[in-house]
């Protein structure tokens, strides 16, 4: 594009900026056609005229077509065309009408040439954007891979493949460090158009976030036999998690939790060891939801003011300290948790002493809650009792062995 240009090489520029930038061949051809308007009109038009352009990629041919206005007589013969002379184009026409004069574009000088060269350029980013907004526009609500590209100051910039992302202050996760070409998952949480193209925003600090991680190790989510009911998070400190299972006799807590911690932990690896997970299990039943929240604390009672959605938790009171936890941490997560205002009070020693009975009369209902967390596995209380008398009468044949033996 020195001096003029090459309108057949020009054609096959096109096809080849296609096929390297991974464009569509039409939207390539569109942006050049809009160049090489831009650069007709430099040349020989008016900046202000209605031109359109059409190329031919197989033949190279260039046409230029000019919107002018049918007039009684022409003053203006950059805007302006004579009735006479546009009737021999188009019989019907009507003074006023708009009438597309062509002209055959055989090539352009220096100074127009670099004119389009800076549209075809500038169409191509804009094309190029408009590409990825379609593309990450779909993927967002999802986790993807990602590579740091550097770090300004509270700011991470992340190579999504096609794109760039960043990660403001607010969606990294506290006390995490990133640094250039580490590889990272993040959650693609918006697409925002800018004035220098579209901006993806991308976080490990939401709650989302450890969702999907989990849906990546609990194949049993995507069958819906176990489901994510609500989810509290602190990035970097601590998270709740309340699930629940669809399908009788399946343990939503062992689901999450895996064989060994298997699940908890790849997830945990992923954000951070320090980051503590709480897998609980959720109910309808608001009392029964708020004090499986607030685990591991026992809770002696729970009054609930639906109106105000305020709830007041009493609890023995060498466990205050354990509901609140560090810094208000326990009792904030398992307000977010459940939706209702918590606060924690201290019960009365005789309230204490009432709510022991009530726990010991449903042994097997609190084993159920608590069994999962604490073991991969649960045992049914018949096979443990058939596991005890095989020892027993294992020990009896024992000693009358040794009974005999001595004897």
């Amino acid at each position: 594009m020195d001096n003029n240009f090459d309108f057949k090489q020009l054609s096959v520029a096109i096809r080849s900026i296609a096929e390297e930038k991974n464009l569509p061949e039409e939207t390539v051809q569109e942006a050049v056609e809009q160049a090489l308007a831009a650069a007709y009109r430099r040349d020989y038009g008016d900046r202000d005229q209605e031109i359109r352009v059409k190329m031919n990629l197989n033949t190279g041919a260039v046409d230029a077509y000019i919107s002018k206005i049918v007039v009684e007589t022409v003053e203006n013969p950059a805007y302006e065309i004579a009735l006479s002379e546009a009737q021999l184009q188009q019989k019907n026409i009507k003074l006023g009408d708009s009438l597309e004069v062509h002209q055959k574009v055989e090539s352009f000088g220096r100074v127009a040439a670099q004119t389009a060269k800076q549209v075809i350029l500038q169409r191509l980013r804009e094309a190029e954007r408009e590409i990825i907004m379609v593309e990450y526009e779909d993927k967002i609500g999802t986790v993807i891979n990602a590579i740091v590209n550097r770090v300004e100051g509270n700011v991470v910039r992340v190579d999504l493949g096609k794109a760039q992302g960043i990660m403001p202050r607010s969606e990294q996760i506290q006390g995490e460090r990133y640094y250039p070409g580490q590889r990272i998952k993040v959650y693609l949480k918006d697409v925002e158009r800018g004035f220098r193209g579209p901006q993806l925003v991308v976080s490990r600090g939401n709650k989302e976030f450890i969702e999907w991680l989990f849906r990546g190790e609990v194949p049993e989510m995507e069958s819906g036999a176990v489901q994510i009911k609500e989810l509290a998070r602190e990035a970097g400190v601590r998270s709740k998690i309340a699930v629940y299972s669809n399908v009788p006799g399946v343990d939503p807590v062992g689901t999450f939790v895996g064989g060994h911690g298997t699940r908890v932990n790849a997830v945990m690896s992923e954000i951070g060891e320090q980051e503590k997970i709480d897998i609980i299990v959720y109910s309808d039943n608001p009392v029964e939801f708020i004090t499986n929240a607030l685990s591991p604390t026992k809770v002696v009672k729970v009054t609930i003011d639906e109106n105000s959605k305020r709830a007041v938790v009493k609890v023995p009171e060498d466990q205050q300290s354990i509901a609140i936890g560090k810094g208000g941490q326990n009792v904030r997560l398992a307000s977010k948790l459940s939706g209702y205002e918590l606060d924690i009070e201290a019960a009365e020693s005789s309230e204490a002493s009432e709510a022991q009975p009530q726990a010991q009369q449903q042994p097997e209902q609190v084993k159920e809650q608590v069994a999962p967390v604490v073991v991969a596995k649960s045992t049914t209380p018949g096979r443990i009792k058939k596991k005890t008398e095989l020892e027993s009468s294992l020990i009896d044949a024992i000693e009358e062995s040794g009974t005999e033996t001595d004897s």
